[in-house]
């Protein structure tokens, strides 16, 4: 499988207090091949229920990519997290701006949340799940615009930043993941654990 060949034995760099795996997947380097995409977004649609949903949700940084590959194959609209705000008007009522805080491995700061409106059903995709900053933050925006969460889906996770047992906890839900894997301190490299 592709993805796990793209983390097995990829480098690791410190990111604040946590190691952050550097990959063809996440980080394009080296270039992010049209076929690790495709196969990436089959699985996590192949996890995924998204017959309850009306929408998607991903943030702009890593899980852009994945999340507008998923919106081809599944139909469904894709709103986006930002790291940044627009000086605009909210384009509706019921579509306002949600700003939350996030404390992720390696970003502390403000997401911005565009097009999640009131009474949405939205499956949040993302390319990875570490200590679950970045999914408590974009699951408070949802819950904050009135919205609610139907799915929660990863293509990879480090079990050992328990992000998913922090989401599972904080929230209630489950998060679904394709890959696990896990960075070794010493050699600095990372090894795939499991896969779904």
């Amino acid at each position: 499988m592709l993805l796990e060949q793209a983390y097995e034995q990829a480098p690791a760099v410190r990111s604040g207090t946590y190691l952050t795996t550097v990959n063809e997947f996440t980080d394009q380097q080296p270039a992010l091949r049209t076929e690790l995409l495709r196969e990436a977004c089959e699985r996590v649609v192949a996890l995924g229920d998204f017959s309850a949903a009306d929408k998607l949700l991903v943030e702009e940084d890593k899980g852009a990519i994945l999340g507008a590959a998923v919106c081809l194959v599944t139909g469904l609209p894709l709103a986006v997290a930002r790291w940044y705000a627009y000086e605009l008007p909210a384009p509706a009522p019921d579509a306002p701006v949600i700003s939350v805080p996030i404390a992720s491995e390696y970003f502390s700061g403000t997401l911005y949340v565009n097009g999640v409106e009131r009474g949405d059903r939205v499956v949040i995709v993302d390319d990875t799940i570490s200590t679950g900053g970045t999914l408590a933050a974009l699951i408070r925006a949802v819950e904050r615009a009135g919205a609610t969460v139907t799915e929660v889906l990863v293509a990879v996770e480090k079990p050992a930043n328990g992000g998913v047992k922090r989401i599972e906890r904080e929230f209630g839900i489950s998060v679904k993941s394709v890959v696990q894997v896990d960075v070794d301190e010493q050699s600095l490299r990372t090894h795939v654990l499991a896969r779904a």
